[in-house]
């Protein structure tokens, strides 16, 4: 799994540690950047002039201005895994909940839909993506799940891949087309209508028990 020191990195040779404060001021200079003037205005020298560094600091960190902005997206995300409270809805809602929080406002409309047209056309950008952003956040709701399945809450034939795709899919669909807002309540109201499928007659019955009322 890839993780955010080695998003589209170049080997580095032995000699002085990399300044990690340099890197976080770099990623939070491309955040702001995409935010205030989106994807197709990001450079890299406006970066490094946000950062208070040069290009070629940049370059030897993230080699293209698209996998800056993948790392930069990662960050905003986390790598924090979806949690384990006990509590399968609650456990989901947090878990997708980090979509919207990253993806739902200004920064997500500014830059996922141009970033996502360009990884169709660069094979190494899509992997990229994938093993930085998509496939650590799915694989976290998946245990998640799996989580669900084990406490008998969820049924044990329910396809996963399908309830992962469900799960994500409308917080990524109104932030590619932007017809709908990303809600503070949307991720609460996928995962019931999820559990509405997905659930076995015990959680219903517990959930029923404690929201009565």
């Amino acid at each position: 799994m890839a993780t955010l020191d080695s998003v589209g990195r170049t080997e580095r040779p032995a000699g002085r540690p990399r300044d990690t404060r340099l890197d976080g001021a770099i990623l939070t200079a491309t955040v702001q950047l995409l935010e205030e003037s989106g994807y197709a205005h990001l450079t890299m020298e406006a970066v490094a002039r946000r950062a208070d560094t040069t290009k070629p600091a940049i370059r030897r960190r993230w080699p293209s201005r698209q996998r800056l902005v993948v790392a930069a997206l990662a960050e905003t995300m986390g790598t924090a895994p979806t949690p384990d409270t006990g509590c399968t809805h609650c456990d989901l809602i947090e878990g997708i909940e980090t979509i919207s929080r990253a993806f739902g406002g200004t920064l997500g409309r500014r830059t996922l839909p141009a970033l996502v047209a360009d990884l169709a056309d660069d094979p190494e950008l899509d992997r990229t993506f994938a093993e930085t952003i998509f496939h650590p956040r799915r694989a976290t709701t998946e245990a998640a799940l799996r989580r669900g399945i084990d406490r008998g809450d969820i049924r044990p034939d329910a396809d996963i891949g399908l309830l992962l795709d469900v799960l994500a899919s409308t917080t990524y669909h109104r932030v590619l087309f932007g017809h709908a807002p990303v809600t503070d309540s949307l991720a609460h109201d996928v995962v019931m209508m999820v559990m509405g499928g997905a659930a076995t007659p015990r959680w219903r019955g517990h959930y029923q028990r404690r929201h009565s009322g």
